[in-house]
């Protein structure tokens, strides 16, 4: 199966691509959804998240609060490494999981820290969904309820844009219209469906 891995930072506007991928028939692992599903009620994660950070991670109904732990992660370089050291793990053999069940042309892996976390190697090509720091701030903020700060926060920890566009073997400027953006991976789509063949 061919992988193919998008990747960008906060408010780059991965969504808005895989989105699309999805209409042209494309099978997406996201790789924040399996996050998620790993922390599910009755998972161990969760049973081990509640141990080391406490109650105040986990809401009355028993799922995990994400915006408390978030806080507390970005707060502290050490505690996101636990958290990362317990889950990415986890996050990777859902992944592997979902992939080889995949049956469109290719699948696309998409996670906002494919290279940071080493996915990157469970892919053959890797789209970088590219915006100006400013705009993916912008964006952030108009769709989370995140501070300013905590966004900031969140772009700090992330790969720089630099970094992340040494890994990429194609790149998807998002600084314009979403049609622009529809458009730049029509034009990409022929070439996966190519690449997948071989």
């Amino acid at each position: 199966m061919f992988v193919l891995g998008v990747t960008g930072g906060i408010g780059s506007g991965k969504t808005a691509a895989t989105d699309q991928f999805e209409r042209l028939g494309i099978e997406v692992v996201d790789a924040d959804i399996m996050a998620r599903v790993v922390v599910e009620p009755g998972r161990p994660a969760l049973v081990e998240i509640e141990k080391h950070f406490g109650q105040d991670v986990i809401c009355e109904d028993g799922t995990l609060n994400r915006a408390a732990l978030r806080k507390r992660v970005f707060e502290s370089a050490e505690e996101r490494l636990w958290l990362e050291k317990l889950t990415h793990p986890l996050i990777r053999d859902e992944i592997l999981s979902r992939l080889r069940n995949a049956s469109s042309p290719y699948v696309i892996l998409a996670s906002p820290l494919l290279i940071e976390s080493g996915q990157y190697h469970l892919v053959q090509r890797v789209l970088v969904i590219d915006a100006p720091r400013e705009l993916q701030l912008q964006r952030a903020m108009a769709r989370d309820t995140n501070s300013e700060s905590q966004i900031n926060a969140i772009l700090d920890a992330q790969l720089s844009r630099e970094d992340r566009l040494k890994y990429a073997d194609d790149v998807i400027c998002n600084d314009q219209s979403l049609e622009q953006l529809i458009a730049s991976i029509e034009s990409l789509h022929p070439t996966y469906l190519e690449l997948a063949k071989s």
